[in-house]
């Protein structure tokens, strides 16, 4: 049981969490919600005992493993497969011992505790795992640092779900990740065997994978049971049972107070007000739990409703070479109204369709027809690092309003969130989710007749997200999304369009229907991927061959391993009193041969599929 036992948390001067106790049973999945700021991280760091806390204490069973996601992206000559599988530090260790080990009672251990793990599937898991968050089986041997930053957060995170620890802590996970990504995330999760916490604004996440909401607010932490929809029925019944305390108190100590007042002078009754005056003294107020209002997001609507359609895109190609076009054969039509989401894996092209879309890309061949005047404003998470960090939200305005007096330049700041102190704070020192809102005021700041999103909700919390849902409703213009949040998605999309297989195409289903979809591929890649070539040898391009050869080294070295391993087995087997001595150590060795030897069929296999691939795309 993780216990956390009458907990004060205070960083740089401030207490984030003040006399707070919960405890979390093994096997509970726990949601932990929050405003931004709260503590929410640095509560984390106590557990991971990262950092000592001011007062109180987090216990945890002794043999726990805590799993968390590495600061730093993995990186390195290392294939991806091969970061994931050193994850599971135990495995790693007796493999390696199993190389060199030469007595035969401790291969014997060695062995059966290997058996024990299911240490010898754990390449398929951790194939599994990478399909799951998006990479092929030909990215799952290239090295790390082949690949982006954010892509290899995912690696991280495929090694931290790999290890499997008895406490597992995720902060914003769905932060690397795309839609369908999040998807299987959330239904790993969901059916994760050990303990499991997770920061998150994901109201989907919190909804579908989760059975415990934590819930931290002034200070306080306080334990609900269910979703986060059960979560919130529960918090504003709360809210109202204690809104009616308070009321019923203040009546009381007002009864007192007034017995006080009339009595204290009398001496018949002296001792009877000074009772009173010890009750009050007693009478600890009642907290109301005050929800802190978040502030609306707004977006100015255009000027002008311009004439349908505002952008007709008619057997388009785009790309960044003529001769390998991202996106073939793109036909179609945005209206003034329209809200659509696109959908399709990280990599398959749907940020160079919005850039098509808003015309940073032209077209190599095909025809895009965008109306006369239109206006579109574009959000992007990678902007955030082009705000000037020694500038405040009032500078960033005043250069969009020119020579507009002071008061009419902090009033359009107000608007779009920073009002008094707030407008002169430097934009270096804001949080993720002030600047996101900083940065969608000032894209949107002369009523675009469009606007593109592109991951607007990363740096948001919950309730900035349903402030973010209703603007982009109340909007008047059209709206294209592209998010990992469902709820964004589902609260606003009526259009759905997948980019995928090089080119755009209508979805006629809804996102259940979609989940369905990605689920059930990316639980049947890993495998089909794994067995598809020895059942119907496919083509491979030739700029494959180098993988491939890789892929035929591994498998080698692993049937020099496996055969090594089988060779002392054999040997510690044919100890001439074996059997009669230790019958208990001869059934563990039969036993760990028997298993060696399924190993080394699965890497002969693997080396057959890999040759004959390979073979392929030299012919």
């Amino acid at each position: 049981m993780l216990a956390i036992t009458d907990l004060s948390i205070r960083l740089a001067g401030r207490l984030l969490i003040d006399q707070s106790s919960v405890q979390i049973t093994p096997g509970s999945r726990v949601g932990l919600v929050g405003r931004n700021g709260t503590g929410k991280s640095t509560l984390f760091k106590v557990i991971r005992g990262e950092l000592a806390a001011e007062h109180g204490s987090v216990t945890l069973p002794p043999r726990w493993r805590i799993g968390s996601l590495a600061q730093e992206a993995p990186n390195g000559p290392e294939s991806l497969i091969s970061v994931v599988l050193k994850a599971d530090l135990e495995r790693d260790a007796l493999l390696a011992e199993a190389e060199s080990a030469t007595d035969p009672h401790r291969i014997a251990e060695i062995q059966t505790r290997l058996v024990d793990i299911d240490a010898h599937s754990a390449p398929s898991r951790a194939a599994a795992i990478l399909s799951g968050l998006g990479f092929s089986a030909a990215d799952q041997l290239r090295p790390c640092a082949e690949f982006s930053g954010g892509w290899r957060m995912r690696v991280a995170l495929a090694a931290t779900l790999f290890a499997a620890p008895d406490l597992l802590l995720l902060d914003e996970p769905t932060n690397y990740l795309d839609l369908e990504g999040t998807l299987w995330l959330e239904d790993h999760l969901a059916h994760y065997p050990r303990t499991v916490i997770v920061i998150s604004h994901d109201r989907d996440l919190l909804e579908s994978s989760v059975d415990q909401i934590l819930h931290l607010e002034r200070g306080k932490l306080t334990l609900y049971k269910g979703t986060y929809s059960s979560f919130e029925e529960q918090r504003a019944a709360r809210e109202l049972l204690d809104a009616k305390a308070v009321k019923r108190q203040e009546a009381e100590r007002a009864r007192l107070q007034a017995f006080v007042d009339r009595f204290k002078a009398k001496a018949s009754k002296a001792t009877q007000a000074q009772s009173r005056v010890k009750m009050l003294e007693r009478l600890k107020p009642i907290t109301a739990l005050v929800t802190e209002d978040v502030r609306e997001i707004s977006f100015p609507a255009p000027e002008k409703i311009l004439s349908p359609p505002i952008i007709a895109v008619d057997n388009a190609s785009v790309g960044y070479d003529p001769a390998t076009p991202v996106l073939s054969r793109i036909t179609l039509r945005i209206d003034n109204d329209d809200r659509i989401a696109l959908l399709g894996a990280n990599g398959n092209g749907k940020s160079t369709l919005v850039k098509l879309l808003a015309g940073r890309l032209a077209p190599f061949s095909g025809k895009v027809t965008r109306a006369d005047k239109l206006s579109i404003a574009y959000f992007a998470q990678h902007q955030l690092d082009e705000l000037n960090e020694d500038a405040s939200a009032y500078d960033h305005v005043r250069k969009l309003m020119g020579d507009a007096p002071e008061a009419k330049v902090r009033a359009r700041a107000g608007a779009i969130g920073f009002s008094g102190k707030a407008a002169d704070t430097k934009a270096g020192k804001l949080s993720g989710g002030e600047k996101a809102r900083l940065l969608l005021g000032l894209a949107t700041f002369f009523g675009p007749n469009m606007i593109i999103l592109d991951e607007p909700t990363n740096h948001l919390d919950i309730d900035s997200r349903a402030a973010l849902a209703e603007a982009i409703n109340e909007f008047p213009g059209a709206v294209i999304m592209v998010s990992h949040d469902r709820y964004l998605i589902e609260a606003c999309a009526e259009r759905l369009w997948i980019v995928a297989d090089r080119t755009v195409t209508n979805y006629d289903g809804d996102l259940d229907e979609y989940r369905r979809l990605v689920l059930s591929t990316r639980n049947a890649e890993a495998p089909r991927e794994r067995s598809a070539a020895s059942e119907k040898p496919q083509r491979v391009r030739s700029d494959n061959r180098g993988s491939l050869k890789k892929r035929i080294a591994e498998a080698e070295a692993e049937i020099a391993r496996v055969s090594e391993i089988i060779t002392k087995i054999d040997t510690a087997l044919a100890l001439p009193d074996i059997f009669t001595r230790d019958p208990k150590q001869a059934a563990q060795l039969s036993k760990a041969r028997a298993n060696a030897a399924d190993a080394l069929a699965r890497a002969e296999e693997q080396w057959l599929e890999a040759s004959t691939q390979f073979d392929e795309a030299a012919g």
